[in-house]
């Protein structure tokens, strides 16, 4: 299944330089066109992490995992346009393109996974990747906490600071 995030869950993932992660849960992760600009107006801002994720994006490697979307159907633009207002473009394009075509969409905006949730996208947000990467075994409990503690310290306004109560038992 095709993933889709808008800037919260990359920002949180790149201020601890754990981007890696993503990609190891993923296997690719799109962002729209307008979540990019959002990236580029944080570096302007002097958020120095986004510069890893603008080099990653002008990377001709063959391993780029990170890819640019735009909302460009008809029904994707019409999906757009009939999204609440009050979303940021980032979040209304990443909403409107899950939704058409059917990807799973990363944020931990509120707002936006409201409305994710009313219409039947599958989501996830930060927290839910560092379970699901225990989960999958890629890090153990103990790191995956470690992991969050630095989200929280770089900002994240998590609700919990223990993502072990809401592990899947085996």
């Amino acid at each position: 299944m095709s993933v889709i995030a808008n800037t919260t869950v990359i920002s949180n993932f790149a201020s601890i330089d754990q981007l890696e992660l993503l990609r190891r849960l993923f296997g690719s992760v799109y962002i729209s066109t307008e979540v990019y600009r959002e990236i580029q107006d944080g570096l302007d801002e002097g958020y120095r992490f986004y510069g890893t994720l603008i080099r990653m994006m002008h990377s001709t490697s063959s391993e780029n995992w990170l890819q640019l979307t735009s909302a460009a159907s008809e029904l994707e633009l019409r999906t757009l346009n009939s999204l609440p207002t009050s979303l940021h473009p980032g979040e209304a394009s990443s909403l409107a393109i899950a939704q058409t075509r059917g990807w799973y969409f990363l944020s931990d905006d509120l707002a936006a996974r409201n409305y994710a949730t009313r219409a039947g996208i599958n989501l996830s947000g930060s927290i839910g990747c560092l379970v699901l990467a225990v989960e999958r075994g890629l890090c153990p409990l103990e790191f995956a906490n470690s992991l969050l503690d630095q989200m929280i310290q770089q900002g994240f306004r998590s609700p919990l600071n223990d993502v072990g109560p809401i592990l899947r038992q085996p």
